[in-house]
């Protein structure tokens, strides 16, 4: 462990020196809000609803809960977090948009939290719900973060025994928490900060973010649907489309647009919003190269006979005739050769 150790740090040091000025500033919040835990009382940077709402208005904790940890592998996960934004994400929509969406995901984990605790509260008058329950760390932009590589990468294999592949790592994880949660080992504000990130991760990434040819990703492979396993993917896909239409009607979301290029010179393009032409080559790269591994494994699994093979074979045959050697004959009598047919001869009249 102590030789590992220098390993380790020297990597980590190595990593944040190459890290952008938005990684930087977000890892040092993090180990800032934790090591002022020690002085203080950092309560006041995380969510809690009754604190939220009027009348006391804590907005702050908005911007701050995402940062506040308690214990030191908290803070493991949330930089781990961070990084991984900044070497995957942030190469792919720069340092703006990565702060953008760091903000996007939390707030809207703040405000989705303490509203639904503010329901459980009027459902079941327990002031817990309000001023105990508090909502803070990183598994919002961890679930936010995940939804992204889904979206940019979900054909790259996370384990080969079992095959994992980035597409069901969201979903695998929340099914995680879950278990957690149901044996008591796990708080809820953990399990909704982290169900919450997934869904304004997927709402933002789908329908607002901004690109070159204009906002969301509305591809067949980043549904919400898809999140789920095949055999719930058509109800949870009716299901979908119906909130969608409804948030179309009160002009929340946007109508999904077609553009034909009749122009083309080849045949007629069709093109969605937010597709990009560069994520699309990237797929068929994948595509490819999965193809390509596919043929490979079929032909070390079936062995394919040489021409030598084929030639010694049929050298045999020539060798050793199908028809037997010719049978003796009695003196007197010409050869003849032996029939492999079988001949019946007439019988005897009868007398």
């Amino acid at each position: 462990m102590q030789r590992a150790l220098p390993g380790a740090r020297q990597h980590l040091g190595a990593i944040l020196a190459s890290a952008s000025v938005v990684v930087k500033a977000l890892c040092a919040a993090v180990l800032f809000i934790y090591l002022l835990s020690f002085a203080v009382d950092t309560g006041c940077l995380a969510v809690t609803p009754g604190y939220l709402f009027p009348p006391n208005f804590w907005i702050w904790t908005l911007a701050t809960h995402g940062l506040m940890e308690q214990h030191v592998w908290d803070v493991a996960i949330s930089l781990a977090t961070v990084v991984v934004a900044g070497r995957l994400l942030e190469p792919l929509w720069g340092a703006l948009e990565l702060l953008i969406f760091f903000s996007v995901v939390n707030v809207s984990v703040g405000l989705l939290g303490a509203f639904a605790y503010l329901l459980t509260y009027m459902a079941s008058f327990n002031l817990v719900y309000l001023f105990t329950i508090r909502i803070h760390g990183a598994l919002g932009f961890l679930g936010g973060v995940l939804v992204a590589l889904k979206q940019t990468m979900g054909d790259c294999v996370v384990l080969r025994v079992p095959q994992v592949r980035v597409s069901v790592v969201p979903m695998l994880l929340l099914a995680l928490l879950l278990l957690l949660r149901l044996a008591t080992l796990l708080q809820s504000p953990a399990l909704a900060s982290y169900g919450f990130g997934l869904l304004s991760s997927w709402v933002y990434l789908r329908f607002y973010q901004r690109h070159s040819r204009g906002r969301g990703d509305m591809a067949d492979h980043f549904a919400f649907a898809t999140f789920f396993p095949e055999i719930l993917q058509p109800v949870v896909g009716l299901l979908a489309n119906l909130v969608h239409g409804l948030l179309v009607k009160v002009k929340i979301c946007q109508k999904t647009v077609k553009r034909y290029d009749v122009g083309a010179p080849s045949s007629i393009t069709i093109s969605l919003p937010g597709t990009d032409p560069q994520d699309a080559e990237r797929r068929r790269q994948l595509a490819l190269k999965a193809l390509n591994e596919r043929l490979k494994r079929v032909e070390d699994q079936s062995t394919w006979p040489s021409m030598d093979d084929d030639e010694e074979e049929s050298g045999a045959k020539v060798d050793s005739p199908l028809l037997s050697e010719k049978a003796p004959t009695s003196p007197g009598k010409g050869a003849t050769p032996e029939s492999s047919l079988i001949t019946f001869e007439a019988a005897p009249p009868k007398l």
